[in-house]
């Protein structure tokens, strides 16, 4: 069974492109840019050119992804009777989801440890330079920065 995909792009308020998916009759509106989807594709250096069918199944599914992570996580927040959703609530969601834990788990920084310190003194944040890279890889942080 083959499902029939039409797309309607267009622009909101400021300026970022907008994309409706149609599928099967069901209209679903992306909430994540597609242009930025489409720069963190042409990252890998194999992608040469991006079909917009493949472009908007990507985003559609980065955003189921994100719902599940989010869902998941805020039920884990809402059993350990907290209203905000920190870094342990989502490594204990991920490790519970057993696809995403194959291969998020070692993505996600470590839960930073109480301290016996005062809460006022801060340390230096941590940098994420302080791991080395392996050869040939770089950090995706760096594409988040805005530029100046």
């Amino acid at each position: 069974m083959t499902r029939a995909f039409d797309t309607m792009t267009g622009e909101d308020e400021e300026g970022t492109s907008t994309v409706a998916v149609a599928v099967a009759g069901d209209t679903h509106q992306l909430q994540i840019p597609i242009s930025r989807v489409k720069k963190i594709m042409k990252l890998d250096q194999d992608i040469n050119k991006i079909n917009s069918e493949a472009l908007h199944l990507i985003a559609s599914s980065t955003e189921l992804f994100l719902e599940l992570l989010a869902e998941k996580s805020a039920q884990v927040a809402l059993e350990k009777k907290r209203k905000t959703i920190k870094l342990e609530h989502l490594r204990v969601a991920v490790k519970r989801h057993q696809p995403t834990s194959d291969f998020l788990l070692d993505s996600l920084p470590m839960p930073s440890q109480p301290s016996d310190r005062s809460p006022k003194v801060q340390s230096r944040p941590r940098s994420s330079t302080d791991k080395p890279l392996p050869s040939g890889t770089r950090r995706i942080e760096a594409f988040f920065q805005k530029c100046t």
